[in-house]
């Protein structure tokens, strides 16, 4: 990350809103820092985030995998070649708009596959996140998806979590896990979809800083209801505040 890349990958259980949150960083990232190049990566096979984000999705990450393994297969020479190819396609696939680029991991290989293409992938990956000054990473539940098929290193963590005891739980596993699979600078825990936030008072939960608790946000909820984007949310929601707060507190913004 030679041109001092923020990355921030967010990582949780399911059903926290971790994909809303990371819509919100990127629309607010769009907004604060106008001439940066920003880009988010959709890392979980569903590809909400695109739909957060109000982006169509052509072709995704997984499927370029598989059309650069089969036209390497007695044609390119080096790894070199194949990254070269690999890079070319996924600029090519990325969909730009509302001031960010986006890209999608697809459906994942076949647990234990560890086949050579995969780690040409990461290094084309990792090659791309120096041509932009922020990269968002909305992850499968879990981390372990963000470090072995996206980057070894990212600078900001942010867990999430609802305000049940069960998900508050897992944040300290999330965080043994990251602290020996992922390389960070800074971790923080934000606090979703909280029906009592004033109940959460505590400055540190499972070892990782709160660094914001954001209310059940009605407007969130009418935007998904209706299929709206994040960019379509009003400034006052509480998931545009919310996260507002994170980026502060995390030094990001």
């Amino acid at each position: 990350m030679s041109r001092n890349t923020v990355v921030i990958a967010l990582a949780g259980k399911g059903g926290v809103g971790k994909t809303s949150l990371s819509a919100a960083f990127v629309r607010l990232l769009t907004e604060k820092r106008p001439d940066a190049k920003i880009l988010a990566i959709d890392a979980d096979p569903a590809v909400g985030l695109s739909v957060a984000l109000g982006v169509d999705v052509g072709e995704t990450l997984d499927q370029i995998r598989k059309r650069v393994a089969e036209d390497v297969t007695g044609k390119l020479k080096d790894t070199q070649d194949i990254l070269a190819e690999a890079k070319f396609r996924l600029y090519e696939a990325m969909e730009e708009q509302h001031g960010f680029a986006f890209l999608a991991i697809g459906r994942p290989e076949a647990a234990g596959c560890y086949c050579a293409i995969n780690t040409y992938l990461k290094q084309v990956i990792e090659m791309l996140v120096d041509d932009f000054d922020y990269v968002v990473i909305d992850g499968e539940a879990g981390i372990e998806q963000i470090n072995r098929r996206v980057l070894e290193k990212v600078t900001h963590l942010v867990c999430v979590s609802d305000q049940s005891q069960k998900g508050l739980r897992i944040i300290e596993t999330i965080r043994q896990v990251a602290d020996e699979l992922v390389m960070y600078e800074e971790a923080g825990l934000v606090v979703n979809r909280a029906p009592l936030p004033e109940r959460i008072t505590q400055k540190e939960i499972g070892g990782v800083p709160v660094v914001s608790v954001i209310p059940q946000d009605d407007a969130m909820t009418e935007n998904d209801i209706e299929g709206k984007n994040v960019f379509e949310l009003p400034e006052d929601s509480g998931i545009l505040k919310g996260a507002r707060t994170a980026l502060e507190n995390l030094k990001i913004l």
